[in-house]
């Protein structure tokens, strides 16, 4: 493991944070119909959307009703790695409209790098298991090369190179603390749709220990870490 300090790690792993990848998304999904098509928008919300979809369904399923891998340590994806990976590249293939392909391709690389450094960050600071944070930034690199390629060749409608990298680095700068409590969300739909009390949690899981035992407290409890986490302290 790299020897950097704690709060940069932290800092890499906000990169990936709803609070941030959803504004990202939206700002890009706006760009696309200023300066491309509706389609091409539309298309790009319904690949990220899909791939949201899948982070959210593997995480209820493990929380509602303790489906996983016990082998690879696997409770659901990484929702930071799948969002990085999908969002930085589609940025720079937008912020890069005009410029030579390898200079588009090189973009495009750098962003699958940014995912892949948020989705190892994940990995340092425990919040995910490798096989997690992987198969995360599979599900988000895909989406991502997916969106790229099929619109590769696609030409705008003259929107200014330089006004949408400011647009999204200001996005970017601004938002990059920002938390939202979406695992708390995922866990309340979870616990709604299971008829649980509590949701399952790694530690017990992987022991095959029931999700309550005699003197447990209510108190929701983390999906990536093993100790139980006061709401006011709940990870985002």
């Amino acid at each position: 493991m790299p020897d950097l300090p704690l709060n940069l790690w932290n800092s890499i792993t906000n990169l990936g944070g709803a609070g941030l990848t959803f504004p990202l998304a939206a700002a890009i999904a706006l760009w696309l119909v200023a300066g491309y098509s509706w389609r091409m928008a539309a298309s790009w919300v319904a690949l990220l959307g899909a791939a949201i979809g899948l982070v959210i369904l593997t995480k209820i399923a493990f929380m509602g009703w303790g489906v996983g891998v016990r082998s690879y340590d696997f409770t659901g994806l990484s929702g930071h790695a799948m969002m990085s990976t999908s969002v930085y590249p589609v940025a720079f293939f937008l912020m890069l409209q005009g410029v030579r392909a390898p200079l588009r391709a090189a973009g495009v690389a750098l962003g699958l790098i940014v995912g892949v450094v948020v989705a190892f960050s994940r990995v340092v600071l425990d919040a995910h298991s490798p096989s997690e944070a992987v198969t995360g930034t599979i599900v988000g690199a895909l989406t991502a090369l997916v969106f790229v390629r099929y619109w590769w060749d696609a030409r705008s409608g003259g929107i200014s190179t330089a006004v949408v990298a400011l647009s999204l680095a200001a996005i970017t700068v601004a938002l990059h603390d920002v938390r939202v409590p979406t695992h708390r969300w995922v866990t309340d739909i979870a616990l709604t749709v299971s008829g649980h009390d509590q949701p399952f949690v790694r530690a017990r899981w992987k022991t095959n220990r029931p999700i309550r035992t005699p003197g447990t407290p209510t108190a929701p409890v983390s999906q990536t870490r093993d100790t139980l986490t006061p709401p006011a302290q709940r990870p985002a």
